[in-house]
């Protein structure tokens, strides 16, 4: 097998590697998984270390409700503004009723928005909420009373709750940007004891949503405690079989993660605070919560607790925007950026200045393309003129192979010193293919996870950068009334992928062992076929990669068109 030849191999296999291996040998080989402290028998009980956690929410709902019946039999303060619609429920104090009118379920034109939260006892319930532990709090099913009918950014809204025995206790809830609700707990003690509290706020799920964990992306609970990410071993999965994972800890955040929505509770960064991820068999819920320290409040004092929640989508710019004004530890990890975070961000970064210039995601990643190649040129440069090179000199290497055919050893040392008096680097190739591995993954996950993209056209019959190509001949692109499964549906897009990487081989020596021919033969549409299911903008990533390595061979072949004669047999 000749140079050129195992350089193409190896870059077919890497790019195999990366797309479907490489987050299970990191997971498996380079994760380096924090410990967590030993699951508590009781779910409502934490470890001495750790200070109490939340109650336990109240139960779903027996009767079955729909979502306008569970709105209209509670009374509600309405929340307006400019990226989220909802209401708050004013029995338990929870926001239950969320939507984000900004995004769209679908693609088409007058699909509903994406709905966050919903009410205890549906299906999809979903909500946060906000509490205290200890004598005389308020009991989860509490009824609270509203200061102003409409949560707006201009109008903050105070919820108040008296006890029995005089404490007054509020909940000051301030839309303070996008999806960032600054929540202020008060309890004003006006009774004659002393009591004893600690406030607390959760994130309560119903079931696992629409979307399941994966290799390559992680959905469910998630935290960041004492500076370290925590996805997997807070997970549904881990969470059902293990039980309840408490911890204390300072700062940091917690909350329920899917692909493209957050919900995240934020505590104060300076307060020593218990956190909790819990399973309920009891309506299949999810909860994780966060309980603030303890707070002693004699007669005629007060005592406050500031936490963060942030309901809505995993905007870059939003993400960052609230990682900066509450100092919340890695929050920009929230978004699934993968191994190559470092590279990931950059390259979204890039892609968004390109956006904002093109006007056209599509032409955005060609434009990144471009500058990629840019980049990678004086090192990609090398590997062609070496590959041109090793085609100039293959009579005199085929030559070599008939002579020492019987005698591999003595044929590579006659090949190693043809390299070394041409001045020829077979592993040449190599290292451009190594460093566009991690930038092709990086640029794989920025398409899979960056909001940013999703539902964004690039043009004609692509509507959605972030899905597959949806134009297909199995079904004579659209005509005939069906839709291929999902193996089968291999897009224009894919078949352009193929076939320029067809025309890439065709522009290198061909092998001369048949097995090789065949393998070359088949890996295009073996391609084409993997490459189908992936975001349309990774397929155009790569066909326009594709198309500037054509370009790029074809000028070198004619610098190096004429081959070295094979050397005299006495030679």
């Amino acid at each position: 097998m000749t140079a050129e030849t195992r350089n193409l191999v190896l870059a077919t296999v890497l790019m195999m590697v990366v797309l479907f291996g490489w987050p299970l040998l990191v997971e498996r080989f380079l994760g380096i998984p924090a410990t967590a402290p030993p699951a508590a028998p009781d779910a409502a009980a934490p470890p001495a270390s750790a200070p109490p956690a939340a109650p336990a929410v109240a139960p779903p709902a027996v009767t079955p409700q729909t979502l306008p019946d569970a709105l209209r039999t509670s009374p509600r303060v309405a929340i307006r503004a400019p990226r989220l619609e909802g209401s708050i429920n004013l029995v338990g104090a929870r926001i239950d009723d969320l939507v984000l009118p900004t995004h769209r379920v679908r693609v088409e034109a007058g699909a509903p928005p994406v709905r966050l939260f919903a009410p205890s006892g549906l299906p999809q319930g979903y909500f946060a909420g906000f509490g205290w532990v200890g004598s005389g709090a308020p009991p989860p099913d509490a009824r609270w009373t509203a200061d102003a009918p409409t949560l707006t950014p201009e109008r903050p809204v105070t919820l108040t709750w008296t006890s029995p025995s005089g404490a007054v206790f509020r909940i000051r809830l301030a839309i303070v940007d996008d999806y960032l609700l600054e929540v202020t707990q008060t309890v004003e003690n006006r009774g004659p004891a002393t009591i004893e509290l600690r406030p607390y706020g959760f994130v309560n799920r119903t079931g696992t949503g629409p979307e399941q964990d994966a290799f390559n992306l992680h959905v469910g609970p998630i935290a960041v405690i004492d500076g370290v990410l925590k996805e997997g071993e807070v997970g549904y999965d881990r969470l059902r079989e293990d039980g309840p994972r408490t911890y204390a800890t300072q700062g940091g955040w917690l909350g329920i993660t899917d692909k493209y929505w957050l919900a995240a509770l934020i505590p104060d960064q300076r307060a020593p605070v218990g956190m909790r991820f819990v399973w309920s068999p009891q309506g299949d819920r999810y909860q994780t919560d966060v309980t603030g320290p303890a707070q002693t409040v004699p007669p005629g004092t007060s005592a406050r607790q500031v936490t963060h929640l942030y309901a809505g989508a995993k905007e870059v710019a939003a993400v960052n925007r609230t990682m900066e004004r509450v100092g919340a530890p890695l929050f920009d990890r929230a978004i699934a950026w993968g191994w190559f975070w470092f590279l990931a961000q950059p390259i979204f970064w890039l892609l968004k200045t390109l956006h904002d210039v093109l006007g056209n995601w599509g032409l955005a990643i060609v434009g990144l393309t471009v500058v990629v190649r840019v980049l990678l040129f004086p090192i990609a440069n090398r590997q062609y003129a070496s590959m041109a090179r090793l085609k100039l000199f293959a009579p005199r290497v085929k030559e070599l192979q008939e002579r020492y055919r019987d005698d591999k050893v003595r044929l590579q040392q006659e090949m190693l010193e043809l390299y070394r008096k041409e001045k020829i680097n077979p592993l040449a190739g190599c290292l451009p293919i190594l460093l566009q591995i991690p930038i092709f993954y990086a640029l794989y996950k920025t398409l899979l996870i960056a909001i940013e993209i999703r539902h964004q056209p690039l043009g004609l019959w692509i509507r959605d950068l972030s899905a597959p190509d949806p134009l297909t001949p199995v079904n004579l692109f659209g005509l005939l009334p069906f839709e291929p499964p999902a193996f089968l549906a291999v897009g224009v897009l894919p078949i352009l992928l193929g076939v320029t990487m067809w025309l890439q081989f065709r522009l290198n020596p061909a092998p001369m062992d048949d097995v090789q021919k065949a393998v070359f033969a088949w890996m295009p549409w073996i391609f084409m076929v993997l490459m189908a299911p992936f975001a349309a903008g990774l397929q155009l990533y790569w066909i326009v990669n594709n198309l500037i390595s054509i370009l790029q061979q074809l000028w070198l072949n004619r610098k190096y068109a004429s081959p070295a004669p094979a050397p005299a047999r006495g030679e």
